[in-house]
């Protein structure tokens, strides 16, 4: 479970840089933003996963 936050942190950096590469016009900003979105999208839904209710067992 630690290992998918910590990948997602790093895609987060990169993307980031990837986005301020694109303020400078060095990199499209209609990639690198998307790549942000997916990226923090990624980190909430791993970090929301693992306090989901997944029923009583029988």
């Amino acid at each position: 479970m630690q290992i998918g936050i910590l990948i997602g942190v790093i895609a987060v950096l990169i993307s980031f840089v990837l986005v301020v590469f694109g303020f400078l016009n060095i990199f499209p900003l209609y990639i690198a933003t998307p790549l942000l979105f997916v990226s923090i999208f990624f980190i909430i839904v791993r970090i929301n996963n693992k306090n989901r209710f997944k029923g009583f067992k029988i």
